[in-house]
């Protein structure tokens, strides 16, 4: 082996090379003495500067003989044809884990040293490599050097880019071998091919929660820590990672640069349209392991998941109520604050996340775009629809523990088991009585405020709650979707339904408390005890 006799003074590094060791010590000295004409950027050495120029010039002299891609120097060749031979010649001698180059091997054993040496001067967040650090100060001065040209959206670093031009191209050329499913670069079929494997090698010390890839575990420390570095310039949120943050400005911004080939409908985020696009396609590849239930990604299989095993492992700090997921957390949050940023243009009414929103906006312009394909009938949102296929299908997979009875919906089995607990955590300001759910809550304030925000198109006749408007506009349609199977009798609503079928029945819910009658129906019995009280007072005038 070569002696290294040379040593920075710095960090004790050696080298076999005097003017290695110079070109090293500028990363201490932060000097970068080659200059780029076009943009002005600086380099620490010749080669990294002349690679640069090939961004300007589009220069990519080397090909790869098996997807044709191009590459501007040779290094960057060989890394990528090791893509498709699969050869992973640099091994990590902590836990084995081999990769495709020894970039990559450096900095993944950052990962077992804890080492971080690059420290960003705005926020002292610290990194394991210099062109993380320099991809991370874009965040804070905005910067963004690389555009694409076919809808001139710029990016802060080229393999966002890269990533981005395969939304116009449809490229993915990495494919799973387990199920076939493709993607457009090599590091998401890394972590999905995790969910085969059921690899979580990155594990929080906190909490023993683990991980399939290390920047999840970040995100998940600063839930312990509290840490939120990325504040939005607009209305002061904080975030604990920058890619929340920049989906979160196209709130304000209304962004949505994420089109549906198929409908049209544009999204703020990628895994948004991801989503959605398994709507049109019906793919849902994640199988939940106890049900049979499939589901369109993973993060909704494990919190569907949740509700089989009980777990809710956030916690409100306010009032010590358990959640499955960190999004109910946030939103749970917002009843304490009463923070609801998100406005109604039409009728001023505000909500604590966007989804509600654009649903509320529906009752607005009556958008349904979920259609049964058993009944036709169509429904504003995707869950309602899911909940409705339940009542052709008959599944209720949703248990109490209690008292075993079966739910269509988790909702339902939620508000079900508070019957059990008595438990009513939402009080009206008013006149403090508590309610089980939080709509039901809505509801009752609307008998102080008198406000009836949802108004008929047809006979602008207002009501003061969304289903009875529905209810309502049946009478204009002449629709009547709930048939009795005895006699296929029709009605406007499934109420009217109940109480027809007590005449088949013969079931009288409604029991008089004087001499102890039942009735069907709660208005025969207001009628029955009428009669009670007009004996008691004597009767009207010439009774």
């Amino acid at each position: 082996m070569a002696e290294k006799p040379d040593k920075c003074t710095e960090c004790k590094k050696s080298f076999t090379q005097i003017p290695h060791m110079h070109t090293h010590q500028r990363i201490h000295t932060g000097e970068k003495p080659y200059e780029c004409r076009e943009c002005n950027k600086r380099f620490r050495q010749s080669s990294k500067l002349r690679r640069h120029l090939m961004i300007h010039t589009g220069e990519k002299p080397y090909k790869c003989t098996e997807c044709k891609k191009s590459f501007s120097d040779s290094t960057a060749l060989s890394s990528h044809q090791r893509t498709h031979t699969g050869e992973k010649p640099y091994k990590c001698t902590e836990c084995n884990k081999s990769f495709s180059n020894s970039s990559t091997l450096r900095s993944h054993l950052m990962i077992h040293t804890g080492e971080k040496p690059f420290k960003c001067t705005e926020c002292k967040e610290s990194f394991s490599n210099s062109s993380t650090l320099r991809i991370h100060q874009r965040t804070h001065t905005g910067e963004k050097l690389y555009k694409c040209t076919e809808c001139m959206k710029s990016f802060s670093n080229s393999s966002h880019l890269r990533s981005h031009l395969m939304i116009h191209t449809g490229e993915k050329p990495y494919k799973c071998t387990e199920c076939k499913k493709s993607f457009s670069h090599s590091s998401n079929l890394r972590s999905h091919l995790m969910i085969h494997t059921g690899e979580k090698p990155y594990k929080c010390t906190e909490c023993k929660k683990s991980f399939s890839h290390f920047s999840n575990l970040r995100s998940h420390l600063m839930i312990h820590t509290g840490e939120k570095p990325f504040k939005c310039t607009v209305c002061k949120k904080s975030f604990s990672d920058s890619s929340t943050l920049r989906i979160h400005q196209r709130t304000h911004t209304g962004e949505k640069p994420y089109k549906c080939t198929e409908c049209m409908k544009s999204f703020s985020n990628s895994s948004h349209l991801r989503s959605h696009l398994m709507i049109h396609t019906g793919e849902k590849p994640y199988k939940c392991t106890e049900c049979k239930k499939s589901f369109s990604d993973f993060k909704a299989l494990s919190s569907h998941q949740r509700t089989h095993t009980g777990e809710k492992p956030y916690l409100c700090t306010e009032c010590k109520q358990s959640f499955s997921r960190s999004s109910d957390l946030r939103i749970h949050l917002m009843f304490h604050t009463g923070e609801k940023p998100y406005k109604c243009t039409e009728c001023k009414k505000s909500f604590s996340r966007s989804s509600e929103l654009r649903i509320h906006q529906r009752t607005h312009t009556g958008e349904k775009p979920y259609e049964c394909t058993e009944c036709k009938k169509r429904f504003s949102q995707s869950s309602h629809l899911t909940s409705h296929q339940r009542i052709h299908t008959g599944v209720k997979p949703y248990e109490c523990p209690e008292c075993k009875k079966c739910f269509s919906v988790s909702t339902a089995l939620s508000r079900h088991q508070r019957t059990h607990s008595g438990v009513k955590p939402y009080e009206c300001t008013e006149c403090k009585k508590s309610f089980s759910v939080a709509t039901a809550l809505g509801r009752h304030q609307r008998t102080h405020t008198g406000k009836k925000p949802f108004e008929c198109t047809e006979c602008k006749k207002r009501f003061s709650q969304s289903s009875y408007l529905t209810s309502h506009q049946r009478i204009h349609t002449g629709e009547k979707p709930y048939e009795c199977p005895e006699c296929k009798k029709c009605f406007i609503d499934s109420t009217a339904l109940s109480r027809h079928q007590r005449t088949h029945t013969g079931v009288k819910p409604h029991k008089c408390t004087e001499r102890k009658e039942t009735l069907s129906s709660s208005s025969a019995l207001i009628m029955h005890q009428k009669i009670h009280s007009l004996k008691k007072t004597g009767g009207p005038p010439g009774v």
